[in-house]
């Protein structure tokens, strides 16, 4: 193959066709609402009715999805069980990943239909939150508290967390988050899950490879590492004597830059808005400093912004949340949009199958055991 063709990383190539969202320079939309519209106007319930079936619901089919959701909430007791049963050092997204896969067992839905797909994309919403939320209950020492009817998504979230009803702060901001972290396009988890469905396998595959693929710390991870970056500094003074260090010393800065966004993400610029009220809020403007310490610098001496995962990661320690379960959240948003692009791929399906550039030994013969 020619040089020509060849993208590292696939950086720039049209790869598929898609009317889940798009991703471009000046915007974010699923499905043709724009991003701010969205985070503004809807809650993360409608945003996944319309990831999962095309529209945003009215009324009655909202209130339908949320019955089927919350029909479907609780977990297989032997997923909790196997829950107890892993080490407690094990990071919540290994957990989250061997749990979905185990939960795949237990599949209340039968069939593989386009509305089969989706109701199990229902369902593995279900199970992402319930995991996590378990995992953190045991992890705290008590035992995993059962959904409360009447809660939305972000608020169950918390409540089967916390043992407690949350405050509206906490709810609208995890819920906006769950939006905003919901679909993005063909990103590396959700190319993953294309990747899994083209091969016509089933959807529980998809979803725990794209687990897999969020995992790392320059994808999904990054909301966890942005924030155990600030907790490295206790003034805004450290924390700009830091950034100057980091850029002699040429080390990657995490929460910052994007393969597609070269002038902001716009998700960080909405998240950031109410991360700065939420922070006054909380007393809590330290916080703000040395997030400005870090941010002020990249973007006025490096130009390379913000991207989601750095506002997303302080918003989420100032809410009382472990760093460990940053990203679990992420794929309890994420798993709509990766259902979405799984039941696209599926629709229209021709198996994903790219070439590469073989560079390595020219024509070897081989030579017997006993003279080489």
């Amino acid at each position: 193959m020619t040089d020509t063709i060849f993208k590292p990383g696939l950086e720039g190539v049209i790869a598929g066709e898609t009317t889940v969202a798009a991703v471009e320079q000046s915007s974010l939309a699923y499905r043709g609402y724009n991003i701010s519209d969205l985070a503004q106007n809807t809650t993360f319930e409608e945003v996944a009715h319309l990831l999962l079936y095309n529209e945003l619901p009215t009324s009655a089919q909202l209130a339908e999805f949320q019955t089927v959701l919350a029909q479907l909430r609780p977990l297989p007791a032997e997923v909790i069980q196997m829950i107890r049963l892993i080490p407690t050092e094990v990071p919540m997204m290994d957990v989250l990943r061997s749990a979905v896969s185990f939960a795949g067992h237990f599949d209340p839905v039968k069939g593989d239909s386009p509305d089969d797909l989706r109701r199990r994309a229902v369902w593995l919403m279900a199970v992402c939150a319930g995991v996590v939320s378990a995992r953190y209950r045991l992890l705290s020492k008590k035992e995993p508290v059962d959904p409360k009817p009447g809660l939305s998504h972000a608020a169950q979230i918390l409540y089967q967390a916390l043992g407690e009803v949350p405050d509206e702060t906490s709810v609208r901001l995890l819920d906006l988050t769950l939006t905003l972290y919901a679909e993005h396009e063909y990103n590396a988890s959700t190319f993953a899950c294309r990747i899994v469905a083209s091969t016509m396998s089933d959807l529980v595959s998809g979803i725990v490879t794209g687990i897999g693929t969020l995992k790392g710390p320059l994808h999904g991870g990054a909301n966890e590492a942005a924030m155990a970056m600030l907790k490295q500094f206790d003034s805004a003074e450290e924390a700009s004597e830091w950034i100057q260090n980091a850029f002699e010393k040429k080390q990657k800065v995490m929460g910052f830059g994007h393969r597609v966004y070269k002038n902001g993400d716009h998700r960080a610029h909405i998240l950031e808005d109410e991360l700065r009220n939420l922070a006054e809020q909380k007393g809590q403007q330290k916080w703000m400093a040395i997030y400005d310490a870090i941010k002020e610098p990249m973007v006025t001496q490096k130009k390379i912004f913000p991207n989601v995962d750095y506002p997303c990661g302080l918003t989420y320690y100032l809410l009382g949340l472990p760093i460990d379960m940053y990203t679990p959240l992420f794929v309890c948003s994420r798993v709509t949009g990766w259902s979405a692009h799984f039941i696209e791929q599926a629709e229209n399906n021709r198996l994903i199958r790219p070439l590469s550039r073989y560079v390595g030994s020219s024509a070897r013969e081989v030579v017997p055991v006993d003279k080489r």
